[in-house]
């Protein structure tokens, strides 16, 4: 080997050493943040009985928001509002955060694809 390939064997890229970094600091950049973190307010709701408990949460307009969404009834539903432009498949027993940006005062509707008739819900944002 030439002097010039060894030292540009040394300054070359370790792949493997990059691989390792990458698996090993990749499940902390895939969780994120806790939502507290990132928002100003957190809420919660609850799908039991293919209804969304409770039907009506409130937040105050002008802060970033995280909607907590546990699905509590043993089959999937998918969160669907399109005046929050949000779409999410939630597993049963699982609870997933659907971050929402500040916001306009008013009433933004959302409901289960799944269920449409009985999961249906309100985020009123006020003044």
């Amino acid at each position: 080997m030439t002097r010039a390939m060894t030292r540009a064997g040394r300054r070359g890229v370790n792949f493997a050493a990059l691989a390792i970094g990458l698996l090993v600091g990749l499940p902390g950049v895939m969780v994120g943040f806790p939502a507290g973190v990132w928002a100003d307010q957190e809420l919660a709701v609850t799908i039991k009985d293919h209804r969304f408990e409770p039907s009506e949460v409130h937040a105050k307009a002008g802060e970033k928001i995280v909607l907590n969404v546990t699905n509590a009834d043993a089959t999937p539903e998918e969160f669907e509002s399109s005046s929050l432009n949000r779409e999410q498949l939630i597993r049963p027993n699982h609870t997933v955060a659907i971050h929402l940006p500040a916001l306009k005062p008013g009433q933004y509707e959302f409901y289960g694809e799944f269920n449409p008739k009985t999961a249906t819900g309100r985020l009123v944002i006020e003044e």
